[in-house]
């Protein structure tokens, strides 16, 4: 095969992910202020008023906010404060100290005696097979109250508006369950690197459009920072409690909800929240590998996706640099293809307010996130355990073990 044939199989491959990006970034949008709409409206008819007299009250539009934290000290009252400045009427928040050893549960204490509506609740042991979120998440759900459910992570700041708006999506949209990509605050070079492939992966990838007109498994998608559920739902299809030993709720929670015929869905949360993931480049490619063999570096995904992303997203770079041996047609194909691969990471830099240089380094970001997927996907067959938040993970082909 000579390099102009390459050539043309890295346009291909690095077009059709473009495209799907240009497609679901439409569908991919943010969710309205219900408040504001309604300003915008004409004043109510004498009929549309005694309408509103039958629509439920508050009660039923209420809130549980439930966040699971293990030596969270650092982040925790950022994270609660963010939480208490949303003024939705029947808001609860918990907060599940998960054995700390730090001052997350004299933080939150101090914050509750100023706040009737956050509570402090302690987690129980960790029960064997159950991965340490997890548990949490569910223990956290079911000491909740109200009709709908948002878990976020102890690093997520919400927006004053963010309840309202997620909870006007879920109504609108008729789901179950519905997740979005905070805003990514960040750091370090490994961060400006890598966390931003987030919306390249999501969006080039996953069929949007495909995904709300089926509740197939395969469609499912979410990100673990941010999810918002109805009760109902959660409790009929077992939540958490059906992932227990999974690291990676982002995929695999839709995937239970969808699994009991449930529709879930996804929204723009750059507006709605904010999130630091890691501090450091070692937190990065930790944070990166803990839950890869669930994702990109499952057994029947990681080598189709190392395909598709080398031939589609790296490829072009190296064949602009070989543009000498390219004949006219070879190397129209390789720039065309080099734009195809910048043109999504151009769009999101400035959607999602990402770092310019992270897009125009893109192929080396695709490199240092496969470096980490296959790192992930050996380490697992060797039966090397897994680390995260203080706890081992020791995996086998039947269940995950904890250590604390």
């Amino acid at each position: 095969m000579n390099l102009d044939a390459i050539s043309f199989i890295a346009c291909i491959l690095s077009a059709a992910p473009c495209g799907l990006f240009l497609i679901n970034l439409k569908l991919y949008r943010r969710t309205e202020n219900p408040d504001r709409r309604k300003k915008q409206r004409a004043p109510k008819s004498e009929e549309e008023l005694r309408e509103d007299e039958l629509i439920p009250g508050p009660g039923d539009d209420a809130i549980s906010v439930l966040i699971p934290a293990r030596n969270e000290e650092r982040n925790i009252r950022d994270a609660v404060t963010a939480v208490l400045a949303n003024r939705n009427p029947g808001l609860e928040l918990i907060v599940l100290d998960d054995h700390s050893t730090d001052r997350t549960r004299e933080i939150v204490l101090e914050i509750a005696r100023r706040d009737s509506r956050l509570r402090l609740e302690l987690a129980p042991l960790l029960p064997e097979g159950w991965c340490g979120k997890q548990h949490a998440c569910a223990v956290l759900a079911e000491l909740s109250t109200h009709p709908f459910l948002v878990f976020i992570d102890a690093d997520v700041r919400l927006a004053p508006d963010a309840l309202r708006r997620m909870r006007a999506f879920v109504k609108e949209r008729d789901v179950a369950l519905a997740s979005g990509v905070p805003y990514q605050e960040l750091g370090t070079f490994s961060e400006w690197l890598l966390i931003p492939l987030i919306h390249f992966i999501l969006l080039s990838f996953l069929p949007i459009h495909r995904m709300r007109h089926t509740t197939s498994p395969s469609c499912s998608a979410g990100c673990g920072q941010l999810f918002i559920t109805r009760r109902g739902a959660y409790q009929v299809c077992g939540g958490h409690a059906n992932i227990r030993d999974s690291l990676h709720d982002g995929l695999q929670l839709p995937r239970v909800f969808r699994k009991a015929g449930f529709h879930t869905d996804l929204f723009d949360a750059t507006d709605l929240a904010t999130c630091r993931m890691f501090r450091s480049d070692g937190e990065v490619w930790r944070g990166l590998a803990r839950n890869a063999t669930e994702g990109l570096a499952a057994p029947g995904t990681i080598l189709p996706m190392t395909i598709f992303l080398i031939g589609g997203q790296v490829l072009p770079l190296l064949l602009l640099t070989l543009g000498f041996a390219l004949t006219t047609n070879g190397l129209v194909a390789a720039l065309l293809a080099m734009v195809f691969a910048l043109l999504p990471r151009m769009i999101a830099s400035w959607r999602f307010r990402q770092p310019v240089i992270s897009a125009l380094l893109h192929p080396f970001g695709v490199i240092s996130l496969l470096c980490i997927q296959w790192y992930a996907f050996l380490t697992s067959l060797s039966g090397h355990p897994r680390q995260w938040r203080g706890r081992v993970y020791h995996s086998t082909k039947t269940k995950t073990s904890c250590s604390l």
